[in-house]
């Protein structure tokens, strides 16, 4: 048995420790994208369960491997047995992930979320920040248009509805922690 060619240690490597995870992981979040607002943090999500998928597939398949062989399973890269299983499913799951939408250049659209569901706690920080944010603008505006009756009033009208909503956030955040 010789050494194997850097080629095959960077495709074995990529079998066991990434491909498949991410084959899986675009087939089941196939609305997931790695850009725009939570280009980060999906960057992030995509490749720990890429990462832990392939690891878990790994084990799972060495082990029905060695369960299943009469003389036991032995990974010698002159019979790649167990890298041929991780392609097989790599492929499966980007054949789902294709059909599904995962590589077109628009998502699909996400699951529906039920009535009854909670909102996503990060929506709801989001959103509050964005309204932080509309009324700091709102103040300074304030402030520059102090000698327009017409202008502050208006102004003063839109940070009374910014107020409200904020209001309507944080009972509607405080009644889902309640529960």
């Amino acid at each position: 048995m010789g050494f194997a060619s850097y080629p095959e240690v960077v495709v074995g490597l990529l079998l066991v420790f990434f491909v498949p995870g991410y084959a899986l992981t675009k087939a089941t979040f196939p609305e997931w994208r790695l850009r725009g607002r939570e280009a980060y943090r999906r960057l992030v999500e995509t490749f720990t369960l890429s990462f832990v998928i392939s690891i878990v597939l790994t084990v799972l398949v060495g082990y029905a491997l060695l369960a299943a062989a009469p003389g036991g399973f032995q990974a010698y890269w002159t019979a790649p047995v167990l890298e041929a299983v991780l392609a097989g499913i790599a492929a499966v799951g980007f054949a789902v992930g294709w059909f599904r939408g995962a590589y077109r250049r628009e998502p699909p659209p996400a699951p529906p979320v039920d009535a009854g569901e909670e909102r996503d706690p990060w929506e709801i920080s989001r959103e509050l920040e964005r309204i932080g944010r509309e009324e700091r603008r709102l103040a300074h505006e304030l402030r520059t248009h102090a000698n327009d009756p017409a202008e502050s009033a208006r102004l003063r009208e839109r940070a009374t509805r910014l107020q409200e909503e904020r209001a309507e956030l944080q009972a509607h955040r405080e009644a889902e922690y309640a529960t």
